[in-house]
């Protein structure tokens, strides 16, 4: 439950971010909902985005990257290809030390974010898209 909270409280400051970079508060009730709009989805997509990273380095995706830099680091140490162990090694023991989390907060609120912004979405375009002006 914690970690909801944390999750949720970072959303709402990004949110927050957006809100004040795009003004919020204008006379305009289109222009608000444009900008509730854009302040919740690109939260929910920022957290969406952070919890496929995630997955994927727990997944062991980015370990050539980083097998490959220690590679290059060592190359210019002076015996250093001496020490480098063979990519299967490397991942084998990298593997070992990843701890896969079963927590999925991040994703569940970058979801119910990404839904939100949509439906403000959906309500902008519905009622204030190409509206007649008066």
């Amino acid at each position: 439950m914690n970690k909801y909270l944390i999750c949720i409280g970072v959303a709402c400051a990004i949110t927050v971010a957006v809100f004040a970079i795009q003004g919020f508060f204008t006379d305009d009730i289109a222009v608000n909902m444009q900008v509730l709009a854009d302040g919740f989805s690109i939260s929910g997509v920022l957290l969406l985005m952070y919890a496929g990273i995630m997955f994927i380095s727990g997944e062991g995706a980015l370990l050539g990257i980083g097998y490959a830099l220690r590679y290059t680091v060592l190359t210019f140490i002076p015996g250093g290809r001496a020490r480098q162990e063979m990519y299967k090694d490397y991942r084998e023991r990298k593997m070992e030390a990843i701890k896969k989390s079963t927590d999925h907060c991040v994703l569940f609120v970058g979801l119910a974010f990404l839904a939100i912004g949509l439906i403000f979405m959906a309500i902008w375009y519905l009622k204030y898209y190409n509206a007649p002006i008066e």
